[in-house]
């Protein structure tokens, strides 16, 4: 995590664990020599952050380690950014600490490092969330101890092998005071309820050491993982067909001679290197796409992020759906676009010549609303999630009826006597699986314009057939 010359801004909120990462940083400079430097980030959302900001610095400077503040409207980013306020504080933290690092002329030519507080409790948490949503090795293994950045600073987790209680002993026997987060003692966040109610009752009537027993676990199972991501490496030069740019060919042949667990993982890493990020893709996905290397004859499985794959005799091929753009411009998330101001437009392109114009607009009732297919208003203030731009995938719906009755994205399709073969070709704007417009045709009854509208997000398409 650390060597000579390093230079390390340490996240510290005030809290017991912060404060513990701090004395270890400078117990840690005992032996290696690097620049530690202290940053706290107010959010603004609870009354005593001023307090906490106060007592950090105060910290900071009775330990000599130069100190940097922020303030954030973490609520106010978090609406604009269509995200939780705990998502919004983690990236308005992050940024704060790598401008720190850029900025920084004190820097002794090693490496640049971001330390947080993380603990052992923590993981067991993290553990658990993601065992509970669903989850593959790689988020099993939880949080890690080191985590490489490519092109930006690494971050280090010293106390990931400490538990809450370890940390809290260790302060009162030094004497050192810590603040106390009130919001850590709601049971609002998930992460909360498993903190309060799970992890305790599994180490009082479970089995004792529950939670370091979970840490080791995530030790094994991240091992594992990048064991597994090695073999499945190794796996894709050994299945890989060759010939078609921008695709990836697998032998159905060879692949077959995998162990099923690694031929999904195959596929897994096929559809993750045209859509870097995995948005959208899901068990279901690559279940639908290895039944092409089990079932024989020739077909074609529609997958996220404008993917196909398709199985041309003992080949089955990965790539782009004809005509997508690249995965990194399909999405769109208006909340995040700080140009979508009044009568200004933002425009995104689509597949061949066609442009999609998004325009903000304050509705007055004197105002016509468009009855052109291809130009439809939508209540700006119903949306509440960032919005997407996408092709298809199971569990899409639309309001139907002014009392919030649905229909399923397949139903509407078939009711419409849309063609099968169209169907994947039609462009979405949706809010995760709400479709807001079926490009070309409806939008969904929740999002019309109503009386009492505000303000209103005018969507056009332009260009194409």
């Amino acid at each position: 995590m650390l060597q000579a010359g390093d230079t390390v801004v340490a996240g510290i909120s005030g809290g017991a664990d912060s404060v513990c990462l701090l004395f270890m940083l400078r117990e840690m400079q005992k032996r290696i020599s690097f620049t530690l430097l202290g940053a706290h980030v107010n959010h603004g959302i609870r009354r005593e952050a001023a307090e906490d900001a106060l007592f950090t610095e105060a910290l900071c400077k009775r330990l000599g380690i130069p100190f940097f503040l922020e303030e954030v409207d973490v609520r106010k980013l978090a609406e604009q950014q269509g995200c939780s306020t705990e998502e919004a504080g983690r990236q308005a933290r992050y940024a704060f600490f790598r401008r720190i690092l850029r900025t920084w002329e004190g820097k002794g030519g090693g490496r640049e490092r971001i330390a947080v507080a993380h603990n052992l409790n923590d993981r067991a948490e993290t553990m658990l969330f993601h065992l509970f949503r669903g989850s593959g090795l790689t988020g099993l293994g939880s949080i890690q101890p080191l985590r490489k950045n490519e092109g930006e600073p690494d971050i280090i987790r010293p106390l990931l092998s400490v538990s809450r209680k370890e940390i809290e002993e260790y302060l009162t026997g030094i004497g050192e005071k810590w603040c106390i987060d009130s919001t850590n003692e709601e049971d609002t966040y998930t992460r909360n309820r498993i903190r309060h109610h799970i992890l305790p009752y599994a180490e009082e009537a479970v089995a004792g050491g529950a939670i370091a027993h979970m840490g080791n676990t995530a030790d094994i199972l991240s091992e594992a993982a990048d064991y597994v991501a090695k073999e499945t490496r190794k796996a894709l030069g050994q299945c890989g067909a060759a010939g078609e740019a921008g695709g990836t060919g697998l032998s159905v042949k060879e692949v077959l001679k995998l162990h099923p667990f690694l031929q999904k993982q195959l596929i897994l890493l096929c559809m993750e290197e045209l859509a870097p990020g995995r948005r959208d893709i899901g068990a279901v996905h690559v279940d639908a796409a290895h039944e092409l290397f089990t079932r024989s004859g020739n077909r074609s499985v529609q997958l996220p992020c404008d993917l196909e794959a398709v199985r041309e005799y003992e080949t089955v091929w990965f790539r782009r759906r004809e005509g997508s753009v690249p995965y990194s411009q399909s999405v769109f998330s208006e909340k995040n676009l700080p140009l979508l101001r009044e009568g200004e437009a933002v425009e995104i392109p689509l597949d061949g010549a066609k442009v999609l114009e998004c325009r903000l607009l304050f509705y007055e009732k004197t105002m016509n609303i468009p009855q052109n297919p291809y130009t439809k208003w939508l209540d700006y203030d119903k949306i509440k999630r960032p919005l997407v731009l996408r092709t298809r995938k199971p569990g899409d719906y639309l309001t139907v009826s002014k009392d919030g009755g649905k229909k399923s994205l397949q139903d509407y399709m078939v009711d419409e006597k849309i063609p099968r073969g169209e169907r994947d070709k039609i462009w979405l704007l949706a809010e995760d699986s709400h479709v807001l417009w079926v490009i070309g045709y409806r939008i969904s009854g929740h999002y019309k314009v109503e009386e009492s509208t505000k303000r209103i997000l005018q969507v056009r398409l332009r260009g194409g057939r």
